[in-house]
């Protein structure tokens, strides 16, 4: 992937390369059709309306059930990523279709999980996930239990990121300011975590808590610091940061401990 901005990518070659891949599984997709509609379409749009443009005319040129536009999309994502990088470089153009599972999965929560989860292992579905933590928080909380303790470090990271209460570019999560117990069992099963992909997620995660609850926040870290590892070490250090640099007497003791 050559430098250039990231949200010209997602343009009329974007979509020729999926029509592409798409086109050997599906022969209905009208392929110039698909791709003259996104060249149009997303001159005058930034990078999250292109790749939302680009979702909604995937729904649109692929005429067929949710279930079968699912399948097919899982079937054309190639190899899994091994690396803890490229997630946006590589697979880049996986964004499109985790726009769509996002937006048009919702009725179908089975399906659309199993896809975000395919989708992470190349991509990222921190953002796809969130809706469905909302509209189906039972469901989608015991997939990110068992996320959590895959060996896949891509979903454990999905298990910490996706259930952020101040995730980047995405809507706050209100419901675990005041009872963050759900996120809390999800990160206890990563504290011990040994990729590091994995570590700056549930420190994040963790200092996001701090902002929010700092009661809940603090009581998870004291408990953490008992017995601790350099993995867990690491990830106290880093869910503290903002706290250090404020002058914390507190988080300087935990560190010191």
């Amino acid at each position: 992937m050559a430098y250039k901005q990231l949200k010209l990518w997602f343009d009329a070659e974007l979509a020729a390369f999926l029509a592409d891949k798409i086109i050997v599984k599906y022969s209905g997709l009208d392929k110039y059709g698909f791709i003259k509609a996104v060249d149009t379409g997303v001159l005058s749009l930034e990078l999250k309306d292109r790749i939302e443009l680009i979702a909604d005319l995937l729904d649109l040129y692929i005429n067929t059930t949710f279930e079968v536009k699912a399948a097919l999309f899982r079937s054309i994502l190639g190899p899994e990523n091994n690396e803890e990088t490229g997630m946006f470089k590589k697979y880049y153009w996986i964004m499109p279709i985790a726009k769509w599972v996002e937006k048009y999965g919702l009725v179908h929560p089975k399906e659309s999980l199993e896809l975000i989860a395919e989708i992470t292992k190349r991509n990222t579905g921190e953002y796809a996930i969130r809706p469905f933590i909302i509209e189906h928080q039972s469901m989608t909380l015991e997939k990110m239990h068992k996320w959590a303790k895959s060996e896949n470090f891509h979903l454990r990271r999905l298990a910490s990121e996706g259930i952020r209460i101040r995730l980047p570019w995405a809507k706050k999560m209100p419901q675990f300011v005041d009872h963050p117990q759900p996120l809390i069992d999800i990160i206890e099963i990563l504290k011990d975590d040994p990729k590091k992909y994995v570590q700056k997620s549930v420190a994040n995660n963790l200092n996001d808590l701090l902002k929010e609850n700092a009661i809940a926040a603090k009581a998870v870290i004291k408990r953490w610091n008992k017995n601790s590892n350099p993995n867990r070490d690491w990830i106290i250090k880093h869910a503290l940061r903002n706290e250090l640099k404020k002058g914390s007497q507190w988080a300087q003791e935990i560190i010191n401990n």
